[in-house]
């Protein structure tokens, strides 16, 4: 199973300040509280252990019985779970949406990361245990970005009406999504297998959010994962405290904007904005802002509205109605779990980042980021055919023109560089300006800008002997670009496109077993991984 790595700042796919990030580069630094190296959890978990409560532990784990009880799971996840009773455990947690069937293929990299990295954890530090925890992102309602995912160029839909928390959806019509799949995935043994976890997970389930713990129970069950809805009425208590500060102080606002516009004067992208009230309504299928006019608060799109007096009356008698929008989410994570460190991509870490002057002012301890896995995964006869053409997998993340100019001037028999014709041209213009300088201004300005001109020609010519040589090369470019968008489909990252299955038709459970020995959580560089 042999795998290479290649520097983040090589693949031009990830952002400036995720780059910063993995090369702890100072302008950042301020921005989280500890990097991820091993020696760093300990002083984490120190910090972690003072702040979180032996009462907070017992609900936790009492809450995620509670949650488990229809769900038949390991005997290493009961574990986990009763651990947390402990105060000598502690989490690290990924979160995700409940795309269906499990959505892009860096499901598996978010949850692997989060998993290898309790065991090393374990190993390093024995006296403690530490539980791997995926986080569903039960009160989404963004349902377009989850209601689908692509099999072999083709988009799978499940097409419903949307409205609300994307965790209380029915089930509802998946059936014919099913029916599809038949027909896609075939008779195989390992198409069978898919077609009864598609069949367990989404028609023997009435609401998504039981469904998607079906799906993630039966996938990594044997590694103890711990699967958490935070929708949960006993849960949102412990938060309410919190809730009643977003009300009334819109602190969040205040501080994560001061953070964000420090983020944008270092020259880094914003990846969200604070809004005044980052809390949502939830009831009877819909999930609206909070909008605050004139001391009343106003449900977004409706016509309901509270006095403060009766909106925290509510949030007191039903903590359930109220949702925490994506920079509140981190907040209410970290008030739930003993937890250490957040596993995510780099969208995911650049708003975080953005969280840190917040934690600090309601006194939660801030996680340690950890950039998740990513990997390209290279089908063996891919790879023999790019060794065949003496193409390295690496060139491979070029943008299109240039990995075609770089392969044509390696094919090419004639050289296309007229860097030697440049320095000959540079030379005589040499002469001319010695010459230039015995006589007046402008006739140095004359061989200046002749040299410009010629110079130009050169770089034009150069240029049409590329095209003409990409046309006489055309075939073998063409067969280099059809494996470019094989590993690299609409020019996108693999992970963000493909689905699991598309790999499991062909490997079966042989694909968990490469894929979690492969990933290293603490290695700061992208995976390639030939199968």
């Amino acid at each position: 199973m042999p795998k290479q790595f290649l520097p983040y700042t090589e693949t031009g796919y990830f952002s400036q300040m995720m780059t910063d990030y993995v090369k702890e580069a100072k302008p950042l630094k301020s921005f989280y509280h500890r990097f991820p190296s091993e020696t760093n959890f300990l002083a984490q978990l120190e910090e972690k252990q003072q702040f979180f409560s032996k009462e907070m532990r017992c609900l936790l784990a009492d809450r995620l019985q509670w949650q488990y009880r229809n769900c038949s799971t390991s005997e290493t996840t009961l574990n986990n779970i009763a651990s947390l009773k402990n105060s000598h455990t502690f989490t690290i947690t990924t979160g995700h949406q409940l795309n269906l069937f499990t959505g892009p293929l860096y499901f598996l990299y978010k949850i692997f990361s989060t998993i290898n990295l309790c065991e090393s954890l374990c190993k390093k530090y024995p006296s403690f245990h530490f539980v791997p925890v995926y986080w569903m992102a039960t009160e989404d309602h963004d349902f377009d970005e989850i209601n689908y995912f692509n099999y072999k160029n083709k988009k799978v839909v499940w097409n419903r009406p949307t409205g609300g928390a994307v965790g209380e959806f029915s089930t509802q019509g998946l059936d014919v999504v099913f029916e599809t799949l038949k027909k896609e995935w075939g008779a195989s043994e390992f198409a069978k297998a898919l077609l009864q976890l598609f069949q367990k997970a989404y028609l023997e389930h009435d609401r998504l959010a039981e469904a998607t713990r079906y799906l993630a129970n039966a996938l990594f069950q044997e590694y103890g994962l711990v699967i958490l809805d935070g929708h949960d009425p006993e849960l949102k208590k412990y938060f309410a405290p919190f809730a009643v500060k977003e009300l009334t102080e819109g602190l969040s606002h205040k501080k994560v904007t001061e953070t964000t516009g420090k983020l944008v004067e270092l020259g880094y992208m914003a990846q969200v904005y604070p809004r005044e009230i980052n809390l949502f309504y939830m009831q009877d299928g819909i999930r609206e802002r909070l909008i605050e006019e004139e001391g009343n608060f106003h449900i977004n799109g409706t016509t309901d509205a509270f006095g403060q007096g009766s909106l925290l009356e509510t949030l007191h008698q039903h903590p359930e109605r109220f949702s925490p929008n994506a920079l509140l989410r981190p907040l209410y994570q970290e008030v739930l779990l003993p937890n250490l460190c957040y596993i995510g991509g780099g969208g995911e870490l650049a708003y975080w980042m953005q969280l840190k002057g917040y934690f600090e002012s309601v006194q939660v301890p801030f996680p340690i980021l950890l950039l998740r896995n990513s990997a390209l995964l290279v089908p063996k006869k891919v790879s023999e055919k790019l060794q065949k053409m003496e193409v390295p997998l690496e060139k491979l993340f070029l943008e299109p023109h240039e990995l075609a100019s770089w392969y044509t001037q390696k094919l090419s028999e004639i050289a296309i560089d007229f860097s030697t014709q440049r320095n000959h041209l540079k030379q005589q213009f040499k002469e001319l300006y010695t010459l230039a300088q015995k006589t007046d201004a402008s006739f140095l300005g004359a061989v200046a800008a002749q040299e410009k001109k010629q110079l130009n020609g050169l770089d034009k010519l150069e240029k049409r002997l590329l095209k003409a040589q990409k046309r006489k090369l055309s075939s073998q470019l063409e067969r280099l670009t059809e494996l470019k968008e094989e590993l690299f489909p609409h020019g996108n990252l693999q992970e963000r496109v493909h689905n699991f299955s598309e790999w499991y038709l062909e490997f079966g459970p042989e694909l968990f077993e490469k894929l979690k020995a492969a990933l290293d959580p603490l290695k700061k560089e992208f995976m390639i991984l030939e199968l």
